[in-house]
């Protein structure tokens, strides 16, 4: 890999870094209803997509600690957005899992921010448009990872 090649990748990673969190930012500004965070939302959206599980497991697929994971859990669960279930593997351990509230908050938020985000798409011209479709199978990979 040539010097202007590294050198063009890291301005590219730069830029992309920052243009993410500015959208994420964006989108979640522009989308009502704030009574639950960030973190306890993704955390819950997790549960909603993948199912119950431990409370480890869950703070592992987000990337947090597991006290974390258990303040956010506790927050949920007091506000009725997911329930604990005994393991039926192990009968110490517990499962979280996403209420029908839980699910509920989750299709309304995730609504609510894809219409925030078509908006803005939408307010790009077309030429920007389609470069933006065409750059979604290489942002994919890179969130697959």
């Amino acid at each position: 890999m040539s010097t202007d090649t590294r050198t063009h990748t890291g301005a590219d990673a730069g830029r992309l870094y920052v243009a993410l969190g500015r959208i994420s930012r964006a989108v979640r500004r522009d989308s009502p209803d704030a009574s639950v965070g960030h973190g306890a939302l993704s955390a819950l959206a997790t549960l909603v997509q993948d199912g119950p599980q431990r409370l480890g497991t869950l703070a592992g697929t987000e990337g947090v600690s597991a006290p974390s994971m258990s303040r956010i859990v506790a927050s949920l669960e007091q506000l009725g957005y997911v329930a604990r279930t005994p393991d039926p593997d192990d009968g110490r351990a517990a499962l979280v899992g996403a209420s029908d509230a839980g699910r509920e908050l989750v299709a309304g938020r995730r609504s609510d921010k894809l219409s925030a985000l078509r908006t803005r798409i939408e307010r790009l011209d077309p030429d920007a448009r389609d470069a933006l479709a065409a750059a979604l199978p290489a942002l994919e990979a890179l969130a697959a990872d």
